[in-house]
C-alpha cells in the first residue's frame, strides 16, 4: 500500500500568548488523489490549518511531512521546493487587481522562474503559452489582457485556479473559494477543482462552510470545532446529529445546488 501523500502530526498553533488555541493537537493522513472537505463554523481552525500546513503561518508545534519530507522543519530554499508542489486557491481572490489577468496567471510560475525576471515583468515564452492554455481551461482566455478588477467574481477566482493550474501542483488548497460567490458560481468553481483531482490526479483539500457542497465533491470530510477533530469520514455518514454537533444545535442546514 502506498505512504500517505500527506500526514499531519499534533498540529497545534496557538495565539495571543497561549490564550487562544486556534489548532489543538490535530492529526490525520491525506491519501494521494482524495478531494477531502474541511467542514466548520468561522473560527473552527480550517484556514489556520491550511496556512500552517504550507508554513504561511508558523505552527506553534507538531509537523507536517509531503511525501515524507518534513515540511514544518524546511529551511527557506527547501520550503521554496516544497511550495512548488502546493497550488493554493483563496477565500478573496488574492490577485493584484490592477495587474492584467495575464500577469496574475503568471505569478503561479513564481517558484521556477529568477527573481529578477519577476521584477522586470519577463517571462519565458513557454511560459506565456502554458498560462494562455490555463486560462483557457477555466474559460478566460479572451480576458488575458484585462485587468483583474475588471471581473466578476466567479470570474477573479477561476484566474485564480488558472495560477493554481500553472504550477502543475500535486497537491491543491482551496480556502473558502466560494464563500464570496453565489450558488450557481460556487458549483462552477468547484467543478473546476474537480476536475483538477478527477483529470489531473491532484490531490485536493478545500475548506468549506456549506454541507451541502461537501457531501458532493468530497471523497472524504473532517469536521473542525474550536481547532479540534470532531468528525472524519464519509460524506454520506453526516446525518442530523452529526450536523448539530459540528454545527451547533441551533444551526439549520441550508441546500446549496
Amino acid at each position: 500500500m502506498d505512504k500517505p501523500q500527506l500526514q499531519i502530526e499534533h498540529l497545534t498553533k496557538v495565539y495571543e500568548r497561549g490564550e487562544v488555541r486556534a489548532l489543538n493537537d490535530v492529526s490525520f493522513e491525506v491519501n494521494r488523489g482524495e478531494f477531502l472537505i474541511l467542514i466548520g463554523l468561522s473560527g473552527s481552525g480550517k484556514s489556520t490549518f491550511l496556512r500552517c500546513v504550507n508554513r504561511l503561518i508558523e505552527p506553534t508545534s507538531g509537523k507536517v511531512y509531503l511525501n515524507g519530507i518534513d515540511v514544518t522543519g524546511a529551511r527557506s530554499a527547501e520550503l521554496r521546493r516544497i511550495r512548488r508542489q502546493i497550488g493554493m486557491v483563496f477565500q478573496q481572490f488574492n490577485l493584484v487587481r490592477r495587474s492584467s489577468v495575464l500577469t496574475n496567471v503568471l505569478a503561479g510560475r513564481l517558484g521556477y522562474v529568477p527573481r529578477w525576471r519577476t521584477l522586470l515583468g519577463r517571462f519565458p515564452h513557454e511560459d506565456i503559452k502554458k498560462a494562455e492554455a490555463c486560462l483557457d481551461r477555466v474559460g478566460l482566455r479572451e480576458k488575458m489582457y484585462t485587468r483583474a478588477d475588471q471581473l466578476s467574481g466567479g470570474q477573479q477566482q477561476r484566474v485564480g485556479i488558472a495560477r493554481a493550474l500553472m504550477q502543475d501542483p500535486e497537491l491543491l488548497f482551496a480556502d473558502e473559494p466560494v464563500s464570496a460567490l453565489d450558488p450557481a458560481t460556487s458549483n462552477s468553481i468547484l467543478q473546476y477543482l474537480e476536475q483538477m483531482n478527477k483529470s489531473d490526479g491532484v490531490t485536493v483539500i478545500c475548506a468549506l462552510h456549506f454541507l451541502s457542497l461537501a457531501r458532493r465533491y468530497g471523497t472524504r470530510i473532517i469536521a473542525l470545532k474550536d481547532g479540534e477533530i470532531v468528525f472524519e469520514g464519509l460524506p454520506n455518514e453526516i446525518d442530523e446529529a452529526r450536523f448539530k454537533e459540528i454545527y451547533g444545535e441551533d444551526a439549520e442546514e441550508v441546500e446549496i445546488r
